[in-house]
């Protein structure tokens, strides 16, 4: 109005009868039309992903096991839409376009399922970009550990590797990585030891679901120790301890019901290398003629004489961790 109104008196100005002394008239400029003010960015909503039921002490989750995703807004907008992505190991294997619906306390909310169908870790991402009406969307989610459903020697490499790397991060030790090895079985029994389940070599299923629930690791009973050793007759497993850290686990059979492994808290005051008489493998002695070693037959039971026995193959590192002086607890 203001600027129509200008307009109006300049124009009434000019229809006057013009003055009998001429006057030089000087033109002004009318001043430039000032350029409308930028808008600012849509400010950015807070959003949030998270998932349902999915269990462990990480999130974790068996292949073909369906992951629910629900993402939250702090606003809400009718109509406005979100792309969530799916990305194993970086690489996106799902992308959909979902509705925000109306949420808690005046925001948004959707929610999507998924069934991965491969192992490997899996991140979820969810955006929208800024539109008149809702500012920019952004949120990644945290990592799901996707673990094949079973495991065997055919199984694929990756799969294997998926067992091997849960195994090993609880201190059960695995062979090659990415074969079903003699060894990598062995810490599928040592596992299945400790969770109390058959004492087989099998990854079956109840192993993996037992792994995504954050089952099989071992209770150090005597952490003040320090660098000690636990061996759990009852389990028929053998640790290595620092503290309250598990470094390994293995398998062992330890005295049978006529030779019983001597129960108590003892220390290393002797090491002999190689292969003795009797066929004990790098033993290191904790009480009287008792001691740790390997032997060629490891059974799931206790089967020796009195000493505790693990695979050849874990005799010389577990022989070399041992040091003279170093604690022994054997218990049930």
């Amino acid at each position: 109005m203001r600027r129509a109104a200008a307009l109006s008196i300049l124009l009434a100005a000019m229809a006057l009868p013009a003055p009998a002394l001429a006057v030089e008239r000087v033109e002004t400029p009318a001043p430039a039309p000032a350029a409308p003010p930028a808008q600012p960015p849509a400010p950015q909503s807070p959003f949030a992903l998270t998932f349902e039921r999915v269990g462990g002490e990480r999130a974790t989750a068996l292949v073909g096991q369906r992951i629910r995703v629900r993402g939250a807004s702090a606003e809400f907008v009718p109509g406005e839409t979100v792309t969530v992505r799916f990305l194993r190991s970086g690489r996106e294997v799902r992308a959909e376009q979902v509705t925000l619906l109306p949420g808690a306390q005046g925001g948004g909310a959707f929610r999507l399922s998924y069934r991965p169908d491969r192992s490997g870790p899996l991140v979820v991402h969810a955006s929208h970009a800024a539109t008149p009406a809702l500012g920019e969307l952004s949120a990644t989610s945290g990592e799901v550990d996707v673990l094949p459903r079973s495991v065997g020697p055919r199984s694929a490499r990756s799969a294997v590797g998926a067992l091997q790397r849960r195994l090993a991060q609880m201190g059960y030790v695995v062979g090659r990585r990415g074969a079903y090895d003699a060894r990598t079985a062995r810490a599928v029994l040592a596992f299945r030891k400790v969770t109390g389940m058959a004492r087989t070599f099998r990854a079956s299923r109840g192993v993996m679901k037992a792994i995504a629930r954050g089952a099989g690791r071992f209770k150090i009973r005597r952490p003040g120790h320090g660098r000690h050793i636990e061996a759990d007759l009852s389990r028929q497993v053998l640790a290595l301890v620092e503290g309250a850290a598990v470094r390994r686990i293995y398998p062992i059979s330890s005295g049978k019901r006529g030779t019983p492994t001597v129960i108590g808290s003892f220390r290393v005051y002797l090491k002999r290398f190689g292969t003795n008489a009797i066929g004990m493998v790098h033993s290191a002695y904790f009480t009287g003629g008792y001691a740790t070693h390997g032997y060629p037959s490891v059974p799931a039971y206790p089967a020796s004489h009195g000493c505790l026995r693990v695979p050849l193959r874990e005799a010389l590192s577990l022989f070399r961790w041992i040091r003279i002086g170093t604690p022994i607890d054997v218990y049930r």
